[in-house]
């Protein structure tokens, strides 16, 4: 394995980090991972998620945004909606252009499901799998691309997470390419409430579902 760090200098100072891990063979695939605000690529959901993927050639791009940084604090949240759309986009475009991967394999998680609904718009990820982990449902562009888009799919959320609406979650149920799982007593950082031990169950319950479906796709690609 091997591991390429780097930076791309945005407006105002900022800058958004990435990570390429490379399989040792050169491979067509991509996994692609974005994670949310506090919610890092080294997280529990997305680090065994990662290994998943590279045991299955999966080459791997973090996008390390940070929106905590001082650099941010006078952005409203619309603000901050619109650049993980533009930082995802302008990372995805340098990583992409020239490569030939093929197929592809798009986590992400809270804020990050907003650039993905976003992402889902362009061509080359026609077709590829996702994986939505705690949902912005209540945010009209995350909602219609899991409603509406045809790729494969696979999404929790708890039903305590703050973002949760159980009317819309009957609606993305309705999307047979979305398997959508509610997980009760869950919150939105994917922890059992007042339960640390059966946090670590909800855990393992997502990672074993996260693999089956990613096995699935492989099968059926």
């Amino acid at each position: 394995m091997k591991t390429i760090n780097r930076t791309i200098q945005l407006n105002k100072g900022q800058a958004i980090n990435y990570s390429l891990v490379l399989n040792q063979d050169q491979t067509r695939k991509l996994a692609i991972f974005l994670p949310g605000i506090g919610y890092t690529a080294k997280s529990p959901l997305f680090h065994y998620t990662e290994r998943l993927l590279v045991e299955q050639e999966y080459d791997i791009l973090r996008i390390n945004y940070d929106y905590t940084n001082p650099l941010y604090d006078e952005y409203t949240m619309a603000e901050i909606d619109e650049a993980v759309k533009h930082d995802v986009k302008q990372v995805i475009d340098q990583v992409l252009k020239g490569s030939l991967y093929e197929k592809f394999f798009l986590v992400a998680k809270s804020l990050g499901t907003i650039a993905l609904a976003s992402e889902l718009g362009r061509k080359k990820f026609k077709g590829a799998k996702t994986v939505w982990l705690t949902p912005l449902i209540k945010h009209e562009d995350v909602f219609l691309a899991m409603k509406e888009c045809p790729n494969p799919a696979l999404g929790f959320i708890g039903d305590k997470d703050h973002y949760f609406d159980r009317s819309r979650m009957e609606e993305l149920q309705a999307n047979s390419r979305l398997d959508s799982h509610v997980l009760k007593d869950v919150n939105h950082g994917m922890d059992f409430i007042g339960d640390p031990l059966k946090s670590i169950d909800i855990l393992k319950d997502v990672i074993t579902d996260i693999q089956a479906f990613s096995k699935k796709s492989i099968e059926h690609a």
